[in-house]
């Protein structure tokens, strides 16, 4: 009897409909949480060897410098040190402006007009630093007789600055530079010669110039999203050699119409030479004429 009551409850307990149902849920709980905490152990495991530190560098890409997001968040800025103390000696050449305005941007070199592709910037006429206007990669350093020396840095593709009519070279070709970091002194050029010492400055996307001016405090971003195609300016400066074989065919003429002037004056001097000394024949003839009508008279 005492064992009957014992086993009852129990009994009771297994013949009500959701005892088995409890169980098979309480069971697989218990299994799929094993089963997880098992797996999330392993992945700490793999973690801490995926990212462990043993003092020697990889190569994989999240090792690289965050340069173009750098970058991106700066602003182009005058490639000078204080720039309240400068003058812009000549403006960029604007299809869009006044004409008095695109005359005022005219280079003249070799008797021909050149629109100018940057700004030329000065200090009183004071020799100053070049600075980069932005964070990135040296890509030319070029010496140039006619354009003064040139720099180019690439900030991001298609986009550069360049720095002309430079002198005393601080970087070269594959340096990486950061924004404000002298690069060169500020020179001369034959090209510009009513400039003075300056530094020529553009800035270009797909080999086209835009004006700095509107550049200045504004991102690369923004320049990357700026529809260009109508804005090339045609008129590009001249090279070196081409500037050269210019001159000499200029001083060429030069010499032709000095000679040519010389010959006329000479051959007119002849002339009036000529015409004087017929002159000084015919007179005595003309007072021996008149001494034999006196006598003649008498």
């Amino acid at each position: 009897m005492r064992e009957e009551e014992k086993k009852q409850p129990s009994q009771n307990f297994l013949k009500r409909r959701w005892a088995y149902p409890a169980i098979y849920l309480a069971s697989a709980a218990i299994i799929i949480t094993g089963i997880l905490w098992y797996q999330a152990g392993n992945d700490v495991n793999e973690k801490a060897k995926d990212y462990s530190y043993d003092g020697v560098p990889t190569d994989n890409e999240f090792n690289q410098p965050a340069e173009e997001v750098n970058r991106s968040l700066e602003n182009f800025v005058m490639p000078v040190s204080s720039p309240e103390d400068t003058v812009i000696e000549k403006q960029f050449y604007d299809t869009e402006a006044s004409a008095e305005e695109q005359e005022a941007a005219l280079v003249v070199y070799g008797n021909m007009y050149y629109p100018n592709q940057g700004v030329d910037i000065s200090k009183d006429g004071k020799e100053f630093d070049v600075l980069a206007a932005m964070s990135g990669t040296v890509t030319k350093v070029q010496e140039d007789s006619l354009l003064g020396n040139t720099i180019e840095i690439e900030h991001s593709k298609g986009i550069v600055t360049r720095y002309q009519s430079v002198k005393d070279f601080e970087v070269a070709v594959g340096d990486v530079v950061d924004q404000g970091q002298a690069i060169a002194k500020s020179g001369k050029s034959l090209f510009n010669e009513e400039a003075g010492v300056h530094v020529h400055f553009e800035i270009r996307k797909a080999d086209v110039a835009v004006n700095p001016m509107e550049y200045f405090n504004k991102s690369l971003a923004t320049l990357q999203e700026a529809q260009l195609e109508d804005k090339k300016v045609s008129g590009d400066q001249p090279d070196a050699e081409a500037a050269e074989e210019n001159a000499v065919e200029d001083q060429a003429s030069e010499n032709k119409a000095t000679e040519d002037k010389a010959t006329e004056e000479k051959d007119a001097a002849e002339e009036n030479k000529s015409t004087e000394e017929k002159q000084d024949q015919a007179k005595p003839k003309q007072e021996s004429k008149d001494s034999a009508d006196v006598k003649d008279e008498e």
